[in-house]
């Protein structure tokens, strides 16, 4: 697959959003990891602080010359120094770097941190202006047990209503979804914190609960609320020419627009509601397989105004991702090139995506220091 940049976005002006900015990254596998890849694509200089053996998702995908797929994915235009928090004097150049940098991040359990010596009360203590995002499966002051996206999905509900709809035994889905969500509120929130900075001068600690960040944006959170009966999934798949497809519509609106545009009746107008529901999906499933082809169903879908989509494989989807700019490739420090997703920012006058490769393990710890901790400390990262 060609992965080539979009020219158009190479030319674009390259001040990006966030310069200027300094991450401390001691986040592993997903969710902080995902809040950093964002803030290193729109321009903050984002440190990835490795602990020895601790990064299980370098393992996770095609491994290449020591990097996965899924480690490259998320910390593509970082920076890696190692640190081992296990040992005092590493604990003591933490500190150090916290001192001058704007944001840190980490999603160990509660209270790991405090007991190295470098929870917030410490990293607050030598820079008061610090954000500090915590993401944890249950919150700062809930279970300290460990908690990976396919738990959070099954203590949120997710898992127990989408076998309730489908009829099937309880599964998880294939998508870390509490994790991207946790690193999405954790981001925002990141930035709420910097621009509540900006007006007092003082940072925060943000806590953030991956199950809080999970029914947040559940959009059937509120079935529950309300103690009310949930409803399919808005959203069908019917076999057809060509192959099953989907349409995004509540049923009822669909038989209304079938029943609007062709004609489609009840067959069985006076009869229970359930027999009635039960010959309606008959005919629509009916009306779905009888066209000749897939291209006139696509057409009668549309005179229907009915939101229908291929259901077909995610190197289709990279293919069209690609041809607009949203897979670039970056280069690491040993010349190997490989493809990443840019996260989905297009702005009018301004960057985004990754500004370097996927860091080695600790291949900038001496540049990062000597930076970030040289006598001469950066205006821009002086308290006022």
């Amino acid at each position: 697959m060609d992965f080539t940049e979009n020219p158009d976005l190479l030319a674009m002006p390259q001040n990006r959003p966030l310069e200027g900015l300094r991450v401390l990254d001691l986040s592993r596998v997903m969710s902080g990891p995902f809040a950093g890849r964002i803030l290193a694509d729109l321009g903050a200089d984002v440190v990835k602080v490795e602990l020895p053996g601790a990064d299980l998702s370098q393992l996770y995908g095609k491994v290449t010359r020591g990097r996965s797929g899924f480690y490259a994915q998320l910390n593509a235009g970082k920076r890696s120094i190692v640190l081992d928090l296990r040992l005092p004097g590493d604990v003591a150049r933490l500190l150090d770097l916290a001192a001058v940098c704007d944001v840190l991040v980490e999603n160990f359990r509660p209270g790991v941190l405090d007991r190295f010596g470098a929870g917030w009360p410490a990293l607050s203590a030598v820079n008061e202006r610090l954000v500090m995002l915590s993401i944890s499966g249950f919150g700062q002051d809930g279970p300290r047990r460990p908690a990976y996206a396919p738990i959070i999905h099954a203590e949120a509900g997710f898992i127990h209503r989408q076998a309730d709809i489908s009829g099937d035994p309880p599964a998880d889905i294939a998508f870390a979804l509490a994790d991207s969500l946790a690193g999405l509120h954790g981001t925002i929130a990141v930035l709420a914190a910097l621009r509540l900075r900006d007006r007092t001068g003082t940072g925060q600690h943000i806590d953030l609960s991956m199950l809080d960040a999970m029914l947040a944006t559940d959009d059937y959170t509120h079935y529950g609320i309300d103690d009310h009966p949930v409803w399919p999934a808005r959203g069908e798949t019917w076999d057809a020419p060509g192959g099953p497809i989907l349409i995004s519509s509540d049923r009822r609106h669909t038989w209304r627009q079938l029943r609007t545009c062709f004609g489609v009746t009840d067959p069985v107008p006076d009869a229970p509601l359930g027999d009635k529901l039960r010959a309606r999906a008959e005919i629509i499933a009916g009306w779905i397989a009888g066209h000749r082809d897939r291209d006139s169903l696509k057409r009668d879908l549309e005179t229907a105004d009915l939101v229908w989509a291929d259901i077909r494989p995610g190197q289709d989807a990279l293919r069209e991702a690609a041809g607009r700019g949203a897979i670039v490739e970056v280069t690491d420090s040993d010349g190997e090139r490989r493809p990443v997703v840019r996260m989905p920012y297009r702005f009018s006058a301004a960057a985004s995506g990754p500004a370097r490769g996927v860091p080695a393990t600790g291949e900038h710890t001496k540049d990062v220091f000597e930076e970030w901790t040289h006598p001469r400390v950066d205006k821009a990262h002086e308290a006022p």
